[in-house]
């Protein structure tokens, strides 16, 4: 029988309650369980040789799903933002990779040699502009977030972010509106707020630096597929407001910037 007043049952408890569900329901014996059992979430069954196991009551199955579509619709508002912002990109005559897994230089910014290494960083969104020349490449690197607690983790990591700064000359967070405060999210990152009306605001610029993409991220672009082009029309025949805040330092028609001797 569950308890009159259980006490609050978060994360650690859900993962408990889908481990259970997914096993032969042997128990752990923790405190976790004692929780979960007082709560209503799992009950207690013996077999006919005295054996005890656990069993997800109805109230768990019905927390489960509950959790099972709050994490759907946090991942199809990612997916859509994701999304949102790459067509933008684009937009704003550059090309788009979604979803990349690249090798990235970390431990440097310490100072300390001994410690750099390598880790994998995987942006959201990384974007170069449309150019052959390398020094106007420009990498851009967009990560989203419309969870608050997605993004507290992500700045609980600071090797994640040293890493998307290896990989790019600009780092922005995109974050639904209302998860955060610019202010909680460091200033070597630019911040841009996404309303559910489709809009993109920037709430504060991403410092810059001039860099040139390492070889090894050449390759992997490469052997990468970039978003396939939308049916917008082209940038730079829409106006300055086709670009995406974030990218207004480039001209689609090439001011701004000097120009490249073999075109851009």
């Amino acid at each position: 029988m569950a308890g009159s007043d259980p006490a609050p049952l978060g994360t650690v408890h859900q993962r408990r309650l889908r481990e259970v569900w997914r096993s032969a329901g042997w128990p752990y014996q923790d405190l976790v369980e004692v929780e979960l059992l007082d709560a209503g979430w799992l009950e207690r069954v013996r077999d006919g040789n005295g054996r005890e196991t656990l069993r997800v009551t109805d109230a768990g199955v019905a927390v489960l799903a509950q959790t099972l579509r709050r994490n759907r619709a946090a991942r199809d508002a990612h997916e859509a933002l994701v999304a949102r912002v790459a067509r933008e990109m684009q937009r704003a005559g550059r090309v788009v990779w979604r979803g990349l897994a690249l090798r990235a230089r970390v431990g440097a910014e310490a100072g300390d040699a001994d410690a750099a290494g390598w880790t994998m960083a995987m942006p959201d969104v990384y974007s170069i502009r449309h150019t052959t020349v390398e020094d106007y490449v420009e990498p851009i690197v967009h990560e989203i977030k419309v969870r608050r607690a997605d993004l507290l983790s992500d700045l609980r990591r600071p090797t994640k972010g040293e890493a998307y700064r290896w990989l790019g000359g600009e780092c922005w967070y995109v974050i639904r509106a209302g998860i955060a405060l610019p202010e909680e999210i460091p200033p070597c990152y630019g911040v841009m707020l996404a309303d559910d009306a489709g809009a993109l605001d920037v709430a504060r610029p991403a410092p810059r630096r001039a860099m040139r993409l390492p070889f090894a991220v050449w390759m992997a672009l490469a052997r990468a597929t970039p978003e396939p082009l939308d049916d917008a029309p082209q940038p730079g025949l829409g106006g300055a407001n086709d670009a995406l805040p974030g990218d207004e330092h480039v001209d689609p028609s090439g001011g701004g910037l000097p120009p490249p001797d073999d075109g851009a």
